[in-house]
């Protein structure tokens, strides 16, 4: 049986093609993030332009994605990582 602490969620570093440097995120701010860039984009992932509201678009990325197309050239990736205390 798989260990429970492989599905705790800490933060996420996320990384901007926009940006010099990789930020880390909480879960509620990588999924606020998301809600702002999601009605500013094209094109969203074809699974996603299924979902009605753009806090669902953004929950369904974070549990399914670690990439979004941001447009040529631009890109945001977000990866789980556990921080020790």
């Amino acid at each position: 049986m798989a260990n429970s602490i492989m599905y705790q969620e800490d933060a996420y570093v996320v990384l901007d093609s926009e940006q010099p440097e990789q930020e880390i995120l909480t879960a509620e701010e990588l999924h606020d993030k998301l809600k702002v860039l999601l009605p500013q984009l094209e094109q969203v992932p074809y699974d996603v332009q299924a979902i009605d509201s753009i806090d669902a678009q953004a929950q369904h990325l974070i549990e399914t994605h670690c990439e979004l197309d941001l447009g040529p050239g631009r890109y945001l990736q977000w990866y789980v990582v556990r921080l020790e205390k």
